[in-house]
């Protein structure tokens, strides 16, 4: 029955990949259990209040599982959904500021419900088709590279250099030049570990190393003097079972930010623009990623049902938002699970199940630290990577915006930054060659957004918004 559902043997996989595929995606986005508390916990909105940390945890668990199930069973692709990394720091730095929290929450939900209007009127599934191939290979490659350099960033295996430093370059080996701690060796044992695994072509390499060096990990932390983990330390919790407190759920106000004092309706309509500019192209960079890395695109580069991913990817921006979690979004860390062979929604009901657990096993499953978790998305990055073959190099009008899409997405930390740089390249290379006519209109549309959201700054001063 999941088989014919699914669809499972029909795309080349099996029930043990799938189930493999669930588990190695999980491991691999589970940071975010602790990392969007701590995001969204640590700031403060107008009137000084904070998010309670235990229930911003059960929230962002409640909808990671439920919407991570929905994709998998309407979507039926490898693709999970939690709080979006960056759109949760827009939220908590920018918008929380400006008004109280139920406001904000608001906002996300407003955001997430423009996206489904765009998604019904095929505006957006309409643009993704309107992206030449060599553009979309582009964005997988850049995301391949984005995800790697996240797996060093986490792991500490590279850091930024400080301000203080009074040196140009951006970031530095380990977090002072050189590699330091027992932390950077379980990271440095667990790329060299998948990697190994990876060329024996060994089923679960990718889950086997997660596992394997998450024991390591809690042996070094027992027998050693370890002075920080980062966000997730080690440890054998104290208690399994935890008690979830839904006291967030349904803790927003659809309107309220617009009579917010001291915040305009301008500022508003531009925090709502931000969200779902960054919400808009972070998916869809996702989407095709994922999709183009299982195999799963067809001879024109499109996604399968594109159509009911967009819009259960919008309804999670909407579950978000009401949950008090943030804009919920597909997670690019599900290459993991389609490096372990899923290729189907079968994977998501795997993985949105491990996030239901979560929601009363938390102390036990957020013992894997991110240098156990971090090899994984290293290596990801290399699968995804592969696919820079496919771009015709020596053609400047395709290279030149392939180029600044997989250069911009890992030196900026965004894939829309990385799209939107890509999108502007390619249409003024076309009209610097004359084929301005041949650049779908859709795209134009699109670059002239990507022209405002990077030129947000002078817009807002001459809106009187800044």
């Amino acid at each position: 029955m999941f088989d014919r559902y699914f669809r499972v043997s029909e795309r080349g996989s099996t029930i043990g990949r799938e189930i493999r595929g669930g588990f190695a995606t999980f491991f691999t986005m589970a940071y975010i259990l602790v990392l969007n508390p701590i995001i969204l916990g640590t700031a403060k909105d107008r009137h000084g209040e904070l998010l309670d940390p235990v229930q911003l945890t059960t929230a962002t668990a409640l909808v990671a599982a439920v919407m991570t199930v929905v994709m998998g069973i309407g979507g039926n692709l490898p693709l999970a959904l939690a709080a979006g990394l960056g759109l949760n720091a827009v939220v908590a730095f920018q918008i929380a500021p400006l008004m109280s929290w139920d406001d904000a929450m608001g906002l996300v939900v407003l955001e997430g419900l423009l996206i489904c209007v765009l998604v019904v009127t095929g505006l957006r599934e309409a643009v993704m088709h309107a992206i030449p191939q060599p553009l979309k290979q582009a964005i997988s490659v850049g995301i391949g590279l984005f995800i790697a350099f996240i797996g060093f960033v986490d792991a500490g295996f590279v850091s930024r250099v400080p301000d203080a430093a009074n040196t140009t370059v951006p970031v530095q080996l380990g977090g002072s030049g050189s590699l330091t701690g027992w932390p950077i060796l379980v990271f440095c044992l667990g790329v060299l570990l998948t990697a190994g695994l990876l060329a024996r072509k060994v089923k679960g390499a990718i889950l086997v190393s997660i596992v394997a060096m998450t024991v390591v990990a809690l042996v070094v932390n027992a027998l050693a003097d370890v002075e920080t983990w980062g966000l997730t330390t080690p440890e054998w919790p104290d208690r399994i079972v935890d008690a979830p407190d839904f006291g967030l759920i349904g803790d927003f106000s659809l309107f309220g930010a617009f009579s917010a004092p001291e915040v305009g309706v301008v500022t508003v309509l531009l925090l709502i623009f931000t969200l779902i500019l960054s919400d808009f192209f972070d998916t869809m960079g996702t989407v095709v990623g994922i999709s183009a890395e299982a195999g799963l695109l067809d001879e024109d580069g499109k996604v399968p049902g594109l159509g009911r991913v967009l819009l259960i990817d919008g309804a999670a921006a909407v579950a978000g938002g009401a949950a008090s979690a943030s804009s919920a979004t597909s997670y690019i860390e599900s290459a993991a699970g389609v490096g372990e062979g899923a290729r189907t929604g079968f994977a998501n009901l795997v993985t949105g199940g491990l996030f239901a657990l979560a929601l009363f096993f938390t102390p036990l499953l957020t013992i894997v630290p991110l240098q156990a978790a971090a090899p994984a998305l290293v290596a990801v990055g290399f699968l995804m990577m592969t696919q820079v073959k496919h771009i015709d190099w020596d053609r400047y009008e395709i290279a030149v915006p392939a180029f600044l899409t997989i250069a911009v997405m890992p030196f900026t930390y965004s894939i829309t930054n990385g799209i939107g740089a890509g999108f502007l390249a390619h249409v003024v290379i076309q009209t610097v060659l004359g084929r301005a006519r041949e650049v779908h209109w859709l795209l134009w549309g699109t670059s002239a957004l990507f022209l405002v959201y990077f030129a947000i700054d002078p817009v807002e001063q001459l809106l009187g918004a800044h």
